[in-house]
């Protein structure tokens, strides 16, 4: 059955440096379709530049609405909430949707059925078109929840999209940390590239989604960012990658030159040369570890 191979770009923490590369690689991969799974802050799209060609509503939880008409304020629903949701404005009981849990108890206990639980729009899904390939990607609501789910939503179009063209990879820019998002980035990946830098945070962060991704039995490969920042602490991270026989795919340098490209909401591996090198590196690596060095798509 045909399945393309999933990459993961993965990082402890915001910030490392983890679109930078997700970016930079798409310029590189050919055969394959391009996702941010990063929809709780979603700036891949900025370097990307993408025609939208479609996409979609995302439908979170669903939150308790109260019909005026048929409310007669008895205040009920208001001594059942435990999440102080429910508010006396204008002489009328309301909902406050960013406080409603969707527990629905309210509803429940409502003497006039006045109470009806609604499912809220939280965010919006894109499919489109970019110099660099095919780019699926979201943007959660600020403040809203269930970005799990639409990883998930982001991932299942992105497969669509390979089946479709027979796409070889499906290069993900995945969120930072290590909570339910990257869970559902992680679920069904075959390999994960995970961004760090030579912190004592980022030595610590490193290790959990390592843990992580070991867990789901998913191959990583690590890439150090800013590597030249701190000598003592790169060697503390190749020592932890080779005492569990994990792979230093690369070691791209602190660069002033990445950092204007970015500013310039340009990919900076087409204009930087330090960045080209290691970038080569990791690409060889990869498709070594998948058994081919061309893009054929067979």
């Amino acid at each position: 059955m045909y399945k393309p191979k999933e990459i993961v770009i993965l990082s402890g923490k915001g910030g490392t440096g983890k679109t930078t590369i997700a970016s930079s690689l798409a310029v590189l991969f050919q055969n394959k379709i391009i996702a941010d799974a990063d929809v709780d802050a979603a700036n891949m799209y900025i370097l990307m530049n993408p025609e939208n060609i479609k996409g979609g509503d995302f439908e979170g939880k669903s939150v308790a609405k109260i019909d005026s008409k048929s409310c007669i304020n008895c205040g009920i629903c208001m001594d059942l909430c435990r999440f102080d949701a429910i508010d006396i404005i204008d002489g009328q009981h309301k909902v406050d949707q960013l406080s409603c849990d969707g527990c629905t108890l309210c509803s429940l206990g409502c003497p006039e059925d006045a109470i009806k639980m609604e499912p809220v729009m939280v965010g919006k899904w894109f499919s489109s078109d970019t110099e660099y390939g095919k780019f699926v990607y979201a943007r959660l609501d600020p403040g809203a929840e269930n970005s799990g789910n639409l990883v998930t939503m982001v991932k299942h179009q992105a497969k669509l999209l390979a089946e479709s063209v027979k796409a070889r990879y499906i290069l993900i820019d995945g969120p930072p940390g290590i909570g339910c998002p990257v869970t559902s980035a992680l679920s069904g990946a075959d390999y994960t590239i995970i961004v760090t830098e030579p912190s004592i945070s980022g030595i610590s962060d490193l290790k959990r989604i390592i843990k992580l991704s070991d867990h789901f039995k998913v191959k990583s490969g690590i890439v150090i960012n800013k590597y030249d920042v701190n000598s003592d602490n790169t060697k503390k991270i190749e020592k932890f990658a080779q005492e569990n026989n994990i792979d230093i795919l690369g070691k791209v340098p602190h660069s002033f030159c990445i950092i204007d490209q970015i500013s310039k909401r340009t990919i900076p591996s087409g204009q930087c040369r330090e960045l080209k090198e290691p970038l080569a590196e990791i690409y060889k690596k990869i498709t070594d570890y998948f058994g081919t060095q061309n893009e054929t798509g067979k």
